[in-house]
């Protein structure tokens, strides 16, 4: 549309159509300007123009300030054509919007019919929890949208909705539907609203009436819509017949042969992208021959890639005209190929998977301004991968103008606040409490030191077991005690409203949420930001219109706050760049850049499968008049194609995505198969995704070897226990991490306690057990024995989950060791436990000091004394200890036979032997490793000899502490070290060097 000449003075019905390779909102505007402009300086102000959504509109005022040269102008009125308020004019209320009620909020219309989910449930063949009821629920609202969208009134049809053949789960479904609609339309009267969209239809209608009635005597230009529901398209049919009025359509095909157009029809003209036009214009009573372009064609480049990608996407019936399409398309433009000519501008990425698809996508994104005057977006409906893109942008300082925002689940408030309703559920859980007092909003800077101390001394472990152990742990740390303090009483406040039945009502519960977190948080700083706004518009919906909702558990309540919190998205504040956009599929029909970087095209994610309904099958929408499912994909169709015109366009799809092989968009198929017909493919960018790799690629490999460190002679320990000697002969780094360095390895929060509760356990149940009963054993022995071992269980940390197979199996094994003990009581004299020896040698002229604590020696009459070691897991084998690599036992008995124990004074080693105890089968065992007959003497003897070798050659300086000497046990003993001698990187690297 050029020159002056005002489009009205064509005679109504007025119906345009700006082509899909044209910027539309700049040639809208530019149309707009030069009609009005002449008219007089008051003629555009007085215009008003409906797009279809708000960022429709903010993108035309930005197109008006764009082709007005920047020039200061009076806009016309722009208003989203979804979003009416009947209060602004040209809408200005009548009759009916005086007294149609207000519309319900869509979070209060999502808790009524929870509510009734939960009150119908038994028409269902399961009973919905709290969760499931508020999952049914938005369904239910989406229902309810579809059938007032389409002024489908279900009412009448709902009683015979599932007859037929139909399968008995979509009987249970038309019951529970019954039910449930006839008691919303109650509802609603008795809170005196109505739905949103039915509202939005009235109104629609009511604008359609008045302008029919009363025609608009200003300019009015509908722009953009594509009028899918039947409201939207009857006031576009209006709007067209006003006496200034124009509607302007985004991307009508004119060039689509006939034949081809008519059968845009049935479920494939679902799913075509000229078919929801096609609908609009068959409602309207307008042929497509009627449908005037809003600017001239000037642009041949444009016009063929319009027309390749229209000729991919036409109906697959027919697709079998293609060959004879390309060569009419060669006919018409004999001096050029318009098949190329149509591709030139085309690039297609494939990926391998979601990480590269973001890099190459942020790459295009960040080549494209490198010309400072190129514009670029990103198009994409995975609103995931746009985020990933917006994060990789961020590594150059580039924050795009993004619509996919992000999301409110990784805002700190909310991650507070979903920290804070889990831990009513578990109020001692460690790793919670931890990342709730840790968190920045919670933790004062000068409470740091006390949040460390809190988390060494506190949480570190196995998990309290109550407020008052981890009372107890603190006591000594009061900075940390007033911290852990702090956050218990929030916790407390939050838990108040569950009381002793543990259900409470979710708008309560969240009202205590709330008042906990301020209790610890300025609500200024709680509520900052468009985060904090977002949370707090979400938790007041919650307070105020969360009483519907079925009374939750803990575990129930702190689901539906992560359901609602992982739904909602926040706007992204702050400067952006001007030149750069992320788009969703529906925005980005208006807006174009100079590249467009079409990402996701995957079956499933572009176009997305048609939409499982919970409720309804295809035949019962059919029932009820509802448009078939494919209907989506026809309208995403539209919008790939719009894109897809563009001069400069990449099309970006993964090879594999979630891990599993992905399947390419049939756009981008149909597109390849076009080119492939002409003789021709698209070009491919595979230096993109070089690119990528190249700039995540790390160094070149060079591994460290086996590390082996020196440290001086004077610094090597001089005393060791014997099961250190143990490590050093399997593990000499682990010694010289320990023992030289003194670096003792942090226990992890939550650390799980059941193989060390239970060998901590079996230790000190022996231990009183011998204590109490030092002579003969006792007829109850077995009871005597259980109780004191649950007993040590408890104070070791076991948990109450753990506890109740452990109470089995402590019944077995006590029947075990009672028996046990009564065999052992009449071979020896008395029980020695816990007793503690060391033996002083002199190594390479230096003294050096041997230690061991004895689980049990059991002196005999004879003059031997056995030596017995408890364990609960795997004992070492005869291998290991006949070669020394499990010195424990023969090393002790080297401090026996030599008088380290000095109530014992120098009797030969008897048997030496591992008491292996479980409560399974067998409930326990004895495992002899040397007899007492002299063979347990030679093997101290052979221990010690073999000890005095091993710190003589570490009395060497040039004797490295080696990791990992013996590798055969680092399945049974992988040791607290590993990660800090890289013990993976240099074991796997083929070199097993010894490094410095």
């Amino acid at each position: 549309m050029s020159g002056s000449a005002p489009f009205f003075d064509r005679e109504g019905p007025r119906w345009y159509s700006i082509p899909a390779h044209r910027p539309f909102v700049d040639d809208l505007a530019r149309g707009l300007l030069n009609t009005l402009e002449p008219l007089g300086p008051e003629a555009l102000p007085r215009a008003t123009v409906l797009t279809p959504t708000r960022r429709g509109a903010r993108a035309l005022a930005d197109a008006f300030l764009s082709v007005g040269g920047g020039r200061a102008l009076l806009l016309p009125q722009i208003r989203p054509l979804g979003d009416l308020d009947e209060g602004e004019p040209p809408f200005e209320p009548g009759e009916l919007s005086l007294t149609l009620p207000p519309a319900i909020s869509s979070r209060r219309r999502r808790f009524e019919l929870a509510r009734l989910v939960t009150d119908h449930g038994d028409k269902l063949s399961f009973k919905p929890g709290p969760v499931q009821a508020l999952e049914l629920a938005k369904a239910l609202s989406e229902f309810l949208d579809s059938c007032q969208i389409e002024e489908v009134n279900f009412d009448d049809k709902l009683d015979g909705l599932a007859e037929g053949d139909l399968a008995q789960h979509w009987q249970v479904s038309a019951r529970f539907l019954r039910s449930v609609l006839r008691a919303w339309s109650t509802r609603l009267d008795t809170l005196g609203l109505i739905d949103v969209s039915e509202r939005r239809v009235r109104l629609l209608r009511a604008l359609e009436a008045q302008w029919r009635d009363n025609p608009p005597t200003e300019v009015l230009v509908a722009a953009g819509s594509t009028g899918t529901a039947p409201a939207t398209a009857d006031l576009l049919r209006v709007i067209a017949a006003a006496p200034k009025g124009a509607v302007v359509l985004p991307g009508l095909d004119e060039d689509l042969a006939d034949t081809a157009w008519a059968k845009i029809k049935g479920s494939q003209g679902e799913q075509h992208p000229q078919g929801a036009m096609k609908r609009l214009l068959d409602r309207a009573g307008v042929s497509r021959a009627e449908v005037r372009a809003w600017v001239p064609e000037v642009d041949s480049r444009g016009r063929w890639r319009r027309r390749i990608v229209n000729e991919a996407l036409r109906p697959a019936e027919a697709t079998a005209d293609w060959l004879s399409q390309i060569a009419a398309l060669r006919a018409e433009a004999p001096g050029l190929d318009p098949v190329a000519e149509g591709l030139t501008g085309f690039s297609v990425i494939a990926a391998r998977a979601e990480e590269e698809a973001a890099g190459a996508c942020a790459l295009l994104l960040r080549e494209a301004l490198e010309d400072p005057v190129r514009t670029a977006a990103l198009v994409t409906p995975d609103q995931t991968l746009a985020r990933r893109v917006m994060t990789r942008l961020q590594r150059w300082g580039v924050i795009p103008d993004s619509s996919a925002g992000a999301p409110l689940a990784a805002a700190g408030s909310a991650i507070l606040a979903l920290h804070l309703a889990r831990l009513v559920e578990e109020p001692l859980n460690p790793v919670r409490l931890l990342a709730f007092a840790k968190h920045p909003l919670v933790l004062g800077e000068d409470e740091v030191p006390a949040a460390a101390l809190l988390e060494r001394k506190g949480l570190r472990g196995a998990a309290p077991g109550s407020a008052d152990v981890l009372r107890a742990r603190l006591r000594e740390a009061p900075d940390a005690l007033a911290l852990a303090e702090r956050v218990l009483v929030a916790v407390n406040h939050a838990a108040a409203p569950y009381g002793d039945g543990a259900l409470a009502a979710p708008a309560r519960a969240a009202q205590a949420l709330v008042e906990a977190l301020e209790s610890l948080i300025a609500p200024d700083r709680l509520w900052a930001g468009n985060a904090g706004e977002c949370l707090g518009a979400l938790m007041a919906a919650l307070i105020q219109d969360g009483e519907p909702l079925p009374d939750a558990s803990p575990q129930a309540f702190g689901d539906i706050l992560d359901r609602l919190v992982n739904e909602e998205t926040v706007r992204v504040g702050g400067a952006t760049h001007p030149r750069l956009r992320i788009l969703g599929a529906i925005e980005a029909r208006l807006v174009r850049a100079d590249r467009l970087v079409l990402a996701g095209l995957e079956e499933g994610v572009w176009p997305q499968g048609a939409p499982i309904d919970p409720f309804l099958s295809r035949p019962m929408r059919q029932r009820l008049g509802l448009p078939p499912p494919e209907r989506r994909i026809g309208l995403t169709a539209h919008d790939f194609a719009q894109a897809a015109s563009a001069p400069d366009v990449v099309l970006v799809h993964c090879e594999r995505r979630g891990g599993a092989p992905a399947v390419e968009s049939r756009w981008l198929w149909r597109l390849k198969t076009l080119a492939a017909g002409a003789g021709l493919e698209l070009p491919r960018r595979d230096d993109v995704t070089d690119w990528v790799s190249a700039l995540d690629a790390p160094g070149p490999y060079a591994p460290i070897g086996r590390p082996a460190p020196k440290p001086p002679v004077e610094d090597r320990p001089r005393k060791m226990a014997v099961t250190r000697v143990e490590a050093l002969t399997r593990d000499p780094y682990a010694v010289w991490a320990r023992d030289i360095l003194k670096l003792y390895p942090l226990e992890r929060p939550d650390e799980p306690v059941e193989a060390r509760a239970r060998g901590t356990a079996i230790h000190a149940a022996f231990e009183r057990f011998a204590e109490l009963y030092p002579d003969a054993v006792p007829a109850e022995a077995a009871s005597a024995f259980e109780k004191l071992y649950v007993d040590a269980l408890v104070s070791a940390g076991m948990p109450p989950t753990a506890l109740a197979r452990e109470k089995a199996l402590a019944r077995e094994a006590a029947a075990w060791v009672a028996d046990w003990e009564r065999q052992r009581r009449t071979q020896v004299r008395r029980i020695v436990v816990e007793a503690e020896g060391k033996l002083e040698l002199v190594i390479n002229g230096r003294p050096f000091t041997l230690t061991a604590k004895a689980d049990r020696i059991e002196p005999t009459p004879d003059g031997t004394a056995h030596i017995l070691d408890y364990k609960t897991g795997a004992a070492p084998s005869q291998k290991q200890v006949d070669t020394g690599f499990s010195p424990q036992l023969t090393l002790t008995a080297a401090i026996l036979m030599n008088g380290g124990f000095p109530d014992l004074g120098r009797p030969a080693p008897g048997d030496l032997t591992y008491v292996r105890v479980t409560g399974r089968r067998p409930a326990g065992e004895e495992q002899v490793r040397a007899k007492g007959d002299g063979e347990s003497e030679d093997a101290a003897r052979k221990a010690l000899e073999g000890l005095s070798s091993l710190i003589a050659r570490y009395d060497d300086p040039d004797e490295p502490y080696r990791s990992r000497v013996a590798p055969q046990f680092v399945k049974e003993h992988p040791g607290d070290y590993a990660h800090l001698a890289r013990v993976f990187e240099w074991s796997t690297s083929g070199d097993d060097g010894e490094g410095e």
